[in-house]
């Protein structure tokens, strides 16, 4: 096991709540995008936020943040509450909150590969799947409980940029052990990897149905 110190965990917490807001609000606007009243609303933001942390916590064996820490929740339901009374003024800004989201992703892919480091060391397949968990548990489940197919494995550069930060992330480690340059580094990559995929509309390959 891999100790961190205080003001890195401390750095790491906020980073994560950060992660939580912004997708949460992305759970928002896709509740009300589906008609979905405030119950809706205030459970896919709760889904979308803590989702993919409480998945990764269950693999490597941990009690979930969100359980143990009642700030996840809260912000989460703040953040529906906020886009509930807000949204009229707010849609027209929806793409800044996904430049927030490009930088969620980011920091939840990063945190997720944090976590697995503190347990397991340099292990970099349990390093990847906590990040990956992390990353997209969330909005998989927010795409499933809407009745749609998770944006993740049909559209755009998602878990590739998740992918690319893990592994610079993971060879920062190998040869400085600096986690926290390793930290900033993979979360600034994987943030700069999704914004650039926006907006440049990059896709991955898809077979070309001709039927």
């Amino acid at each position: 096991m891999t100790e961190i110190s205080f003001s890195s965990e401390f750095f790491i917490y906020v980073l994560d709540l950060f992660g939580t807001v912004a997708f949460a609000i992305t759970g928002a606007f896709k509740a009300i995008e589906k008609k979905l009243d405030i119950v809706g609303i205030l459970v896919l933001a709760t889904i979308t936020g803590v989702a993919g942390g409480t998945i990764r916590d269950i693999v490597l064996g941990r009690v979930p943040n969100s359980i143990v820490d009642p700030n996840y929740v809260i912000v989460t339901i703040a953040s529906g509450l906020v886009i509930f009374f807000l949204y009229s003024r707010l849609k027209k800004h929806w793409n800044l909150f996904l430049k927030f989201d490009a930088i969620g992703l980011g920091v939840f892919t990063i945190i997720g590969a944090t976590f697995a480091y503190t347990i397991f060391g340099l292990n970099f397949l349990a390093i990847l799947l906590a990040g990956i968990l992390t990353a997209t548990g969330g909005g998989i489940l927010r795409d499933i409980f809407v009745n749609q197919v998770p944006i993740v494995f049909i559209k755009e550069f998602y878990l590739s940029a998740s992918f690319i930060g893990i592994v610079v992330f993971s060879i920062i480690l190998y040869f400085t052990n600096e986690l926290a340059y390793a930290t900033i580094t993979g979360i600034v990559l994987t943030s700069l990897l999704r914004l650039t995929a926006m907006k440049y509309n990059w896709n991955l390959p898809k077979v070309k149905n001709t039927d």
